[in-house]
């Protein structure tokens, strides 16, 4: 699997875990500091989230970090 497969897998996981409670990217944005541009390049497999961004965001959304792996 590419870089950019997998880019778009861990989003699939995000996005899900985000849409059921209830936000938006731009929500998710504002609590954490991401810019939305971070998160539609992650969205379209341009840009994989480094570990901080990928706490900043497992913490928001109550889930593991394992399950961007």
């Amino acid at each position: 699997m590419s870089r950019e497969q997998k880019a778009v897998k861990a989003y699939a996981v995000y996005e899900k875990a985000r849409n059921a409670q209830g936000l938006t990217n731009y929500q998710v944005s504002k609590k954490t500091g991401i810019t939305p541009s971070t998160l539609s390049d992650w969205k379209h497999g341009r840009y994989t989230p480094k570990l901080d961004k990928l706490v900043k965001i497992s913490e928001l959304l109550s889930m593991s970090l394992d399950n961007f792996c």
